[in-house]
């Protein structure tokens, strides 16, 4: 990401769906202007969906994202037929191009229905209106299906600003307009950052919900000060007045808690993102399957003999505990990485070999049944994601019946202060 680049995941996401040879790629070099996507006539050529970041007038950042043909044959045909599947859980507004040229498909028609069902607005296209006739397709098959749809040329144009306009008109009403602070700051408010700049802080650089956040608290013009976790008592002692409001890692939550001025507002970055991408409820209710794992056992056993915690591990009369661990990252976890080592160690302190952990990462995710398995998701805070990214993952474990909550949640309830944390 470059200096002045909105990052992906704050960008509109445009998918473009399709058959292989539809005109998909050449679609989004006409809508762009520019030629951002290989076009050939050999079928096929889109293997893996592929993200075209841009500016669209007058929406703002959005990011297309090209995808293999749903029609894709084959084993290896199957697979990026999955992939393009796999895409929907994150876009907001989808393209749905046909072939003027050809006729409609039982496929064709079974995507469309698959977008709707999704709540994802869609825009139908019939793609190379000038190989078409005038009124090529409306005698087709299944054609009144798709009568609405928009007639356009990636070829010479005809329709493009039409559908520009159309993907205007598609943007949700609720679509997410970054709001990370919500009413914890208001202008004017003193606020003071707590980031320790440990081993997964990219060199010379700060990771991507600092920037966010100090970015949001100079938008609304608060006062800010920030320190690593071993300067905030002196940081504290430096500030004329106690600060309204104290954002920290996660990590450092039990530290800040106990040096904090009792009139000082706190919360982490973690909790932030998860408010503004995800649902803070949801997460805050998923923390409580901590206390219901503690305390569940097979039927009988823990009452006959009255053990608890790791005694009771260790003498097997408790079941596992599973729990899933997602980080929307990929980078190479390092030494006390936050996903694969802290939180893995205190899950194992508290329950003891009873735990069972499955680490993922990016886009790596269960499906529902895959989810069923487990007893609780732990979800990173996602600034890698858009929010309908999160928000599909909150809904399939919402459908697999597992409870899923949020690193800093997490790490709050661990350190006894959930209820001290403002979200």
């Amino acid at each position: 990401m470059g200096l002045h680049n909105t990052p992906r995941s704050n960008r509109l996401h445009i998918g473009i769906f399709g058959r292989r040879n539809a005109g998909k790629s050449s679609l989004i070099n006409a809508l762009t202007g520019q030629n951002l996507a290989i076009v050939s006539d050999t079928p096929g050529t889109t293997a893996d969906p592929v993200y075209k970041s841009m500016e669209l007038h007058p929406i703002g950042p959005v990011v297309f994202i090209d995808t293999a043909g749903y029609d894709d044959e084959g084993a290896l045909g199957e697979l990026r037929a999955a992939k393009t599947a796999s895409i929907t859980d994150r876009v907001d507004v989808a393209i749905l191009v046909l072939d003027g040229t050809a006729i409609l498909g039982a496929d064709d028609h079974a995507w469309l229905t698959r977008l709707e069902a999704a709540g994802i607005p869609v825009i139908a296209v019939r793609n190379k209106a000038d190989a078409a006739g005038p009124s090529a397709s409306d005698d087709q098959p299944g054609g009144e299906a798709f009568a609405s749809a928009i007639r356009v040329s990636a070829k010479t144009g005809e329709g493009i600003e039409t559908l520009r306009a159309a993907i205007v008109d598609a943007v949700p009403e609720d679509y997410w307009e970054e709001d990370l602070l919500g009413d914890l700051a208001a202008e004017g408010d003193l606020v003071l950052l707590v980031m320790p700049q440990d081993i997964q802080a990219p060199k010379g650089r700060l990771i991507l919900p600092q920037v966010q956040t100090m970015r949001a608290l100079l938008d609304r013009k608060c006062q800010v000060m920030s320190t690593t976790a071993d300067g905030l008592s002196q940081a504290l002692r430096a500030l004329n007045r106690a600060p309204d409001l104290i954002i920290t890692d996660s990590q450092c939550f039990d530290l800040v808690y106990k040096q904090k001025p009792e009139s000082s507002t706190l919360t982490s970055f973690s909790i932030l993102m998860a408010a503004a991408k995800g649902d803070i409820n949801v997460f805050a209710q998923g923390a409580s399957a901590i206390d219901d794992a503690l305390t569940e056992a097979d039927p009988g056993e823990i009452a006959s003999v009255g053990e608890t915690g790791s005694a009771a591990s260790a003498a097997g009369l408790l079941r596992p505990f599973r729990v899933l661990i997602a980080e929307a990252c990929t980078h190479v976890p390092q030494n006390e990485d936050i996903g694969t080592v802290k939180i893995p160690r205190l899950l194992h302190k508290t329950f003891g070999d009873r735990v069972v952990i499955t680490n993922v990462r990016g886009n790596d995710f269960p499906d529902v049944e895959g989810l069923k398995q487990y007893d609780l998701i732990i979800h990173c805070g996602a600034c890698m994601f858009n929010r309908r990214h999160v928000l599909s993952r909150i809904a399939a474990a919402h459908e697999a019946g597992v409870p899923i909550t949020n690193y800093g949640i997490f790490l709050a309830k661990m350190a006894g202060i959930l209820d001290k944390v403002s979200m």
